[in-house]
């Protein structure tokens, strides 16, 4: 039997200008435990989806799910509270905060004990603990996502939105930033994440989705989309090798 849906979107329509729609009906399931990656080219409305989940853009029309319950159009500080960590790709920690400073942010909405927690937050990320004194605004770009991700983690979200958490790094952070979204996930917290890496992404994910021009093109296993010719020779680049740095 497989896990109940903790998130789902059902014939989402969303979009920034009036009559002009960058979401036509996208349906999308996350169960609880997975890590499902949304793929395709640039303004395929992946990063659009992600936004109407957290409320920061209100669909149109459709309906998002959390655990069954319809939270379509919600407050993002409503839906954070539901259980839903958020890490943005631009502008995602406060540059003149402290790197401690901005993880205590994070138990704003949290649940239990805050001090055991950040504790725990900075053990999971060494490399912070060392800085955490430090303006978050000093940090590199692949110490700020750390920085970001720490930050939603401290909250205990159910579920983990990552919107390319590896745009604009060097290829040393992107190793990093990918162990620790693995790492994160291994832990068994849920994870739906837009990656311009995409086969690195699926090759990590137990399922993607294809997104073209606002819809749903493909859907299955990370391994199956890495291996479904279509979808390499439209998405992936034209080649059935799987590479490691891909």
């Amino acid at each position: 039997m497989e896990p109940e849906p903790i998130l789902e979107t059902r014939e989402l329509v969303a979009g920034y200008v009036p009559e002009v729609d960058i979401l036509h009906g996208v349906d999308v399931v996350v169960r609880r435990g997975e890590m499902v990656t949304l793929v395709g080219p640039n303004g395929a409305g992946k990063s659009t989806l992600v936004k109407a989940v957290v409320g920061l853009l209100p669909p149109r029309a459709g309906r998002v799910l959390l655990r069954g319950n319809d939270v379509t159009g919600e407050r993002p500080h409503k839906i954070i509270a539901m259980g839903v960590g958020y890490v943005p790709q631009r502008e995602n920690v406060f540059p003149s905060m402290t790197v401690e400073e901005n993880v205590e942010l994070g138990l704003i909405a949290r649940r239990g004990d805050g001090a055991v927690r950040a504790h725990d937050v900075f053990e999971l990320f060494p490399q912070l603990a060392r800085l955490r004194r430090r303006p978050a605004g000093t940090l590199s770009g692949g110490e700020r996502q750390m920085l970001a991700m720490a930050r939603t983690l401290i909250g205990q979200p159910e579920v983990v939105l990552l919107d390319e958490p590896s745009a604009g790094l060097s290829p040393i952070f992107v190793d990093a930033v990918f162990a620790k979204i693995a790492e994160i996930s291994a832990a068994g917290t849920t994870i739906l994440m837009v990656e311009q890496s995409a086969r690195r992404a699926l090759a990590m994910s137990h399922r993607g989705y294809v997104l073209d021009v606002g819809r749903n093109r493909f859907t299955g296993t990370g391994a199956e989309l890495l291996h479904d010719p279509k979808v390499v020779d439209l998405y992936l680049g034209g080649t059935r090798r799987i590479d490691s740095d891909a």
